[in-house]
């Protein structure tokens, strides 16, 4: 059965480890206090704030509390919903104001517009809320790639590394997993994907070498989908 969807990660994969760790997460590190602060009474912050505390299972912690724990939060990777969400938010500011654009591979460019071009059905999974996915695409170095996407998955849906997450992931979508074909540099992610029925193909840029059992690729323009057919 030929693939008529592709779902792709995107730290590693479309874009840069590189400038989600050196640019994105700094930024939001350095003005992520101001902002809670200043914008805590807001809807959507606020909801942020509370889940932080439900988390922690402290619903009794300071503002400045809850800014001590997401910062702890960045220094650790975690891939928190809350954290998430507020990164989106504070990295809308940095896009908006030109501090930086989102990086795409140029190989990742040109074949998500190839595919798209061949009525391909395109998806974002990403661990980063579907707000950053969104601007990381909106604003990106080869300008707004969003009308390229159908749909964005965060960890809403679970975490990359669970099966679930894929097989609910699957039911949103109007295709079978063997229809879809999913891309990622993490082993433990397409691992899971695979359980849930998907095809895999793992990214292995930068000259780097991983032995596993999924097809590899160092960039898209080695992506035949017709191998997969």
């Amino acid at each position: 059965m030929s693939i008529k969807a592709i779902l792709t990660d995107i730290e590693g994969t479309t874009s840069s480890i590189e400038f989600v760790h050196q640019v994105l997460f700094p930024y939001a590190k350095q003005n992520l206090a101001e902002f809670v602060k200043n914008n805590a009474t807001q809807d959507n912050v606020l909801a942020q704030i509370n889940a932080v505390k439900q988390v922690c299972q402290q619903p009794d912690m300071t503002t400045e509390q809850v800014i001590e724990q997401l910062i702890s939060w960045i220094e650790a990777d975690k891939k928190e919903p809350a954290l998430k969400s507020l990164q989106g938010l504070i990295w809308v500011k940095g896009y908006q104001n030109g501090d930086f654009t989102g990086h795409v591979y140029q190989d990742a460019y040109t074949e998500l517009n190839n595919w798209h071009q061949q009525n391909i059905a395109l998806y974002v999974y990403s661990s980063g809320s579907v707000k950053a996915q969104q601007l990381i695409f909106g604003y990106s170095d080869f300008g707004d790639m969003t009308p390229l996407f159908k749909g964005y998955f965060d960890t809403q849906v679970g975490h990359k590394r669970e099966v679930n997450s894929y097989q609910t992931i699957l039911q949103s979508l109007p295709f079978s997993a063997s229809e879809v074909l999913f891309l990622s540099d993490i082993k433990e992610e397409l691992d899971a994907a695979k359980q849930a029925g998907f095809n895999t193909m793992q990214l292995v840029r930068d000259n780097k070498v991983i032995v596993g059992q999924h097809p590899q690729a160092s960039n898209f323009t080695q992506i035949n989908l017709a191998d997969f057919g």
